[in-house]
């Protein structure tokens, strides 16, 4: 028996890096799920993966920047399934600006992606979780930056600090409804997507993976796998009755000093 059988999981941002590996390991474990993405290729290359491995996949195009799009994201999972058991909110942005240098323009992208998107595909998936009088569990994957963060990180740490509040406040909302309500915050990573990151933000050359591992605690970076198998255990009955928890996964202990 795996750990999601016979649920309904969508993943925002599921196409790549975190998002992907929670897609993958969530079909390992029985559920039929749907990715989200804004760019078809990668969102339709990784269902005929899934579905080439048994699974059960679908693929939404969807900006999670747009709140409507957010919330029909959550729609075409519902029509294409009857229901939706499961949310992980994966998309995130990560482009850099300081307090000084942040415009208007740059602030609204991470409020977009990284809070107004989870908060409207949250508000679509209790929506169907309280309509069928049904439980369900929401993920949010957040960042350890949500503790302060590095000073080039400041749009990025305001939304996804709102983040955490909200994950907080959703689960205290919905608990008597049987939704359970987390939030994961994850430290350094090794995806597609960071290596971007550190190539067109820190000049970082074919090396850096390497370079950070050695200032890391555990001599490597977290993988985007093992991420997925903690999300998979927090969206399953074997996490209990858990709510309302955001977790530190890192190896870095926030708060510490030497």
């Amino acid at each position: 028996m795996g750990l999601l059988d016979d649920k309904v999981v969508l993943v925002n941002g599921g196409s790549q890096g975190v998002g992907a590996a929670i897609a993958r390991a969530a079909v390992r474990e029985g559920a039929s799920v749907a990715v989200s993405g804004r760019r078809p290729e990668p969102g339709e290359a990784l269902v005929t993966e899934l579905a080439a491995a048994g699974g059960k996949a679908l693929y939404v195009q969807a900006d999670l920047a747009d709140a409507e799009q957010a919330r029909t994201a959550v729609a075409a999972v519902v029509d294409a399934y009857g229901r939706i058991d499961c949310l992980v909110n994966s998309a995130g942005l990560t482009s850099r600006g300081t307090l000084l240098d942040t415009t208007p323009e740059l602030f609204d992208a991470h409020i977009a992606v990284n809070l107004k998107g989870p908060f409207f595909a949250m508000q679509a998936a209790v929506t169907d979780m309280t309509a069928r009088k049904a439980p369900g569990t929401i993920v949010n994957i957040i960042t350890s930056s949500a503790h302060g963060g590095q000073p080039f990180l400041a749009p990025y740490v305001a939304a996804k600090a709102g983040l955490v509040g909200l994950t907080r406040n959703a689960a205290h909302a919905h608990r008597w409804d049987r939704i359970r309500i987390n939030g994961l915050n994850i430290g350094w990573t090794a995806t597609e997507g960071e290596d971007a990151t550190q190539r067109a933000f820190h000049g970082a050359r074919d090396d850096w993976r390497e370079q950070a591992a050695a200032r890391l605690p555990m001599g490597r970076l977290g993988r985007p796998d093992e991420i997925a198998d903690f999300v998979v255990l927090l969206l399953s009955e074997r996490s209990g009755v858990v709510t309302g928890s955001v977790i530190d996964w890192d190896q870095n202990v926030l708060g510490g000093l030497d």
